[in-house]
């Protein structure tokens, strides 16, 4: 698995066998940033991070800066350290729904331009409310989130207007934003 365009294109990305991260493959990452076409100067949320490609092509591609939130911060921790993004990736270890609900709390909030979702398919039902719930005000005006779900039970965020689907193999990949 590599980046596949921008300051980064080539670069490889790590993925250990064993680890349970399901990365999005080259095809639908590449597809997704053909359709938000430009990310300059974007601030970036990955929820569910894993191994932190999402954010990682977004930084390649020129957004400004991405905070990375997951359980386990290694696999993202190191593609991060090893391709030098450590001034502009923030890594959160956290669960999701904790962090969400601490956002919301906190008095410094800056909303986000693209917020990536990518939660283990199994745990698609259990955090879609929660994602219903948070992603509206997670969002800066006109801004976007992807939403990767099995393609079975595709996750639907009611709250949020979608804007587009495609299926990649066994994904369903959905971009939603604000109603207009």
């Amino acid at each position: 698995m590599r980046v596949i365009a921008g300051e980064l294109k080539g670069r490889r990305l790590l993925a250990p066998r064993g680890w349970t991260v399901r990365p999005t493959g080259d095809r639908a990452r590449e597809a997704i940033f053909s359709a938000l076409a430009d990310v300059s100067g974007t601030r970036v949320l990955d929820l569910f991070c894993g191994t932190g490609a999402l954010a990682i092509e977004a930084l390649s591609r020129g957004a400004a800066e991405a905070v990375l939130v997951d359980r386990d911060l290694r696999p993202a921790l190191g593609n991060v350290e090893s391709l030098g993004l450590r001034e502009r990736a923030e890594l959160v270890r956290s669960d999701v729904e904790r962090w969400l609900e601490g956002w919301r709390d906190s008095a410094e909030r800056t909303p986000f331009d693209l917020v990536f979702v990518d939660a283990p398919y199994r745990l698609a039902d259990r955090v879609g409310l929660a994602l219903d719930t948070h992603l509206p005000r997670l969002l800066a005006d006109g801004g976007r989130a992807i939403v990767e779900s099995p393609a079975r039970r595709p996750l639907r965020i009611e709250s949020l207007q979608r804007l587009r689907q495609r299926r990649y193999g066994a994904a369903d990949v959905s971009f939603y934003g604000t109603a207009e």
